[in-house]
């Protein structure tokens, strides 16, 4: 094949969009104070308490050296503690703290806004087509690897 595509292909269309919405959901939260990485890490304290490191990771997509990385920035800032788990002193637990918390929520209504604002001018029904859509572009990849 000469030349370039005549149609764009749609994993690098997708990857285009999904930084684009990255950066967009960062400098979102930047105006709450926070930051996408930030972010997710609190999600996922939020929804389970008392998580091991290694799982925080994975909940969160990241590699464990770059969760630690965030982990020191967000206990620095007094969002988090981490402290080694008593039966396995190899595992560290990451608890927030009530700060954390006040930033899981101060972060909400910002996430909410910036949520609306990317579903302005849907349907139910596109948004539910559209998740579809991902869900299975998702499922097409992993068959990829």
């Amino acid at each position: 094949m000469d030349g370039p595509p005549e149609i764009e292909p749609i994993g690098l269309a997708v990857t285009r969009t999904a930084k684009l919405l990255s950066r967009a959901f960062d400098d979102a939260l930047a105006d709450a104070g926070g930051s996408l990485p930030t972010w997710l890490v609190l999600v996922s304290l939020m929804g389970t308490r008392h998580g091991k490191q290694r799982d925080l990771a994975d909940a969160v997509g990241i590699e464990a050296a770059t969760l630690t990385h965030h982990l020191n920035r967000m206990e620095r800032a007094g969002l988090v503690t981490r402290r080694r788990d008593p039966e396995n002193r190899r595992v560290h637990q990451v608890e927030l703290t009530e700060s954390g918390e006040a930033a899981f929520h101060s972060s909400r209504g910002h996430v909410a806004a910036f949520d609306r604002q990317l579903r302005a001018g849907f349907t139910r029904d596109e948004l539910a087509q559209l998740r579809g859509f991902l869900d299975r572009l998702a499922a097409n990849a992993k068959g990829a690897s």
